[in-house]
């Protein structure tokens, strides 16, 4: 190049620039540009992106934010809003019912073969044993109710 500029496929890109994707992606999924699933493949493309050409082409084919911001905001909610009747609102799940309960399905039966290898432990033994798979159910159980509470929005896509 004449000007001593990089292409856009040679500069990396920034937490800021990420972030300002990831913006444009949500409002596009929630204006219904996006399907779910496409949305969940970009999400983790946008984050594993280095050079900024990667995130446009990630939203090359949306239609351009009306105002995007120069510098990603700070997390959590805003300080002063333009419009004091706004309020400030937590993103939306990204685990579907379906996924959620595929989850404790699992849950559910390992819960049952553990439960069993306890009780067969426990006859063979001729004495109840500590109840030892509560331990892992238990983890498990809690790290399934954490990320419904805080979903993350990192997550590579499947496969």
């Amino acid at each position: 190049m004449s000007d001593g500029r990089l292409p856009l496929h040679r500069v990396r890109a920034s937490d800021a620039e990420r972030e300002a994707t990831l913006e444009h992606l949500a409002t596009a999924f929630v204006e219904g540009r996006l399907r779910q699933d496409e949305y969940e493949l970009r999400v983790g493309l946008a984050l594993r992106s280095v050079f900024i050409g990667d995130l446009e082409d990630l939203t090359g084919d949306l239609p351009a934010r009306p105002h995007a911001p120069a510098q990603a905001p700070a997390s959590g909610p805003p300080a002063e809003a333009d419009d004091p009747g706004t309020r400030w609102q937590a993103p939306a799940l990204t685990v579907s019912w379906s996924e959620w309960t595929d989850e404790w399905r699992w849950w559910l039966g390992i819960a049952v073969v553990l439960t069993t290898v306890w009780a067969v432990v426990s006859a063979m033994s001729g004495e109840l044993v500590p109840y030892w798979p509560l331990v892992p159910l238990g983890i498990w159980a809690a790290v399934l109710l954490a990320s419904a509470i805080w979903p993350s929005e990192g997550e590579p896509p499947p496969g």
